[in-house]
């Protein structure tokens, strides 16, 4: 059967998932990352769904009304804030171990996440429709990035946003992601990446167009030398793109396909 899951990727994260909530643990470069995620995020809902076009949202609370799908959720580091921020928040993950976790630690901070262990395209089975969907640190992990795209592209608003951050495959990437962050400051696991699957910023516009989804906006990040990430006009090493479908493309959905509710 064809499946975006890769049982070694599903391996190497069940062995971390009682890990996801320490910030010194091995999901710490994670935890220096959210930060500046959110934020790519936040800017990102900004262009496709302009706060002041929604009344029932507000400075507090800028994504109520908003379904939003968290792709490759772990244990809720991104789900939970957005929860905060007033979205209506659904997670997956094809780690059945790093699901509980998440549904243990949102269950414990008061939070209502529908959390799903399962794959892109089995949530994209259910013909569900969210109005953001992201993965983060997610599509160098799959077995089949073109099947995992064309899910996203099923599940998503006519209007909605997808965003993505990964790591490019070039040269710095691997030395930093690969070997010194595995090898020489051991804060992942090795084994954590396969440099063959990270995604080059062309050949990700080039899979999303095929879909009719235009990612026009790409940034990339690169960490402080005191901690955390920056933005930066560098796509060499880790780097988030954000973008909707196409007018054309948008013309030829099925309007019915905005208003189907999140899965429950």
């Amino acid at each position: 059967m064809v499946t975006t899951a890769d049982q070694s990727e599903i391996n190497n994260f069940a062995a971390l998932s009682d890990h996801w909530w320490d910030t010194r643990g091995p999901m710490a470069p994670l935890h220096a990352f959210t930060p500046i995620r959110i934020d790519y995020i936040l800017a990102s809902v900004e262009r496709f769904w302009p706060l002041k076009t929604r009344p029932i949202a507000s400075a507090s609370y800028p994504l109520t009304g908003l379904r939003i799908l968290d792709i490759g959720c772990g244990g809720g580091l991104l789900s939970e804030p957005m929860a905060r921020l007033g979205a209506t928040m659904t997670g997956i993950d094809v780690t059945e171990t790093a699901i509980m976790a998440a549904t243990t630690h949102t269950r414990q901070a008061g939070l209502d996440i529908d959390y799903h262990c399962c794959t892109a395209e089995e949530m994209a089975s259910n013909s569900v429709s969210f109005d953001v969907i992201y993965a983060s640190e997610v599509i160098e992990h799959v077995a089949n990035r073109s099947l995992f795209v064309k899910a996203i592209a099923s599940m998503l608003n006519p209007k909605g946003v997808v965003i993505i951050t990964t790591i490019n495959r070039s040269l710095p990437a691997l030395l930093l992601a690969k070997f010194a962050l595995e090898y020489v400051f051991r804060m992942v696991p090795v084994g954590t990446h396969d440099p063959k699957k990270f995604v080059r910023p062309n050949e990700l516009r080039r899979e999303f167009a095929a879909e009719g989804i235009m990612l026009d906006d790409m940034t990339g990040f690169s960490p402080w030398p005191s901690g955390g990430f920056k933005k930066t006009s560098s796509l060499a090493i880790n780097y988030a793109a954000s973008g909707g479908f196409a007018p054309q493309a948008r013309a030829l959905l099925p309007q019915k396909r905005a208003s189907v509710p999140a899965w429950r």
